[in-house]
């Protein structure tokens, strides 16, 4: 279900993801490195899923298909909590 990445690749991928994502939604002043990893990692968790859903093999894509993977959840993470949050 997730991707086949090792703990620090989660954190590192997660953490850069969660940072773009941050940037694209207009929340990356509210966050920190932290929130941006956790972000990031939740992000590719729901992506994972997500396109799991579809039937795309989401551990064998590779590095690049992971980063972009963990965005697209992570843009789909912030949109909501600014759903949830009355934002745009």
């Amino acid at each position: 279900m997730g991707l086949g990445l090792g703990i620090f690749g989660w954190i590192i991928i997660g953490g850069l993801a969660g940072w773009i994502a941050s940037k694209i939604k207009g929340t990356d002043a509210e966050q920190g490195l932290g929130l941006n990893i956790i972000v990031g990692i939740v992000g590719g968790l729901l992506g994972g899923w997500l396109l799991g859903l579809f039937g795309v093999d989401v551990q064998g894509g590779g590095l690049i298909f992971s980063f972009l993977t963990c965005l697209l959840g992570a843009v789909i993470l912030l949109t909501i909590v600014n759903m949830v949050r009355g934002r745009k």
